[in-house]
């Protein structure tokens, strides 16, 4: 898993980030903070990392991201119109310039015929308006799923990251 997204990758999203003077927030469901965690695990993020936020349940999501009830139900946690609200709600919450939300059935409890474990959806976006949304369907177990997800979101940024900032 290490080749999705290693720690040398991270180190050269923190630094392009900090060169240009930006910062990243994420709004995590699935998986639970993971991703803030490998963020912050190198020394010195706090730079480009001002915090993000857990939200697991689709009341948090509404309430501290501004996900409409109404998105909520008409098309489930784990869907690109959710994870496109809970963008919106997280750069505006963070003053991020930079965004990664992710929701998803990570198992082995969860699954619907129509969302399978395995199921995430990860969106990135900019504050800039730019944004990008992808479902993945992941195999392996709860803990496989969850760090699959949390590296495929922090890759995409960092692609998305370096395209985007002239180095």
């Amino acid at each position: 898993m290490a080749k999705i997204f290693s720690k040398k990758d991270m180190i050269n999203l923190q630094n392009i980030l900090r060169k240009s003077k930006k910062t990243i927030t994420t709004a995590e469901s699935c998986t639970g903070g993971l991703v803030a965690s490998m963020i912050t695990k190198i020394s010195g993020s706090s730079d480009i990392f001002n915090g993000s936020i857990v939200t697991y349940s689709n009341a948090i999501k509404n309430q501290e991201l501004g996900v409409l009830n109404q998105t909520l139900e008409s098309f489930g946690a784990v869907s690109k119109e959710v994870v496109s609200e809970m963008l919106d709600g997280v750069l505006k919450k963070f003053q991020a310039d930079f965004a990664i939300a992710i929701s998803g059935v990570a198992g082995p409890n969860g699954g619907t015929k129509s969302k399978p474990v395995g199921s995430v959806v990860i969106g990135i976006a900019s504050k800039n308006k730019f944004k990008k949304i992808k479902i993945f369907h992941l195999k392996g177990s709860r803990i496989s799923i969850q760090k699959q997800s949390a590296k495929i979101s922090l890759k995409k940024i960092l692609k998305f990251v370096s395209k985007t900032i002239d180095n």
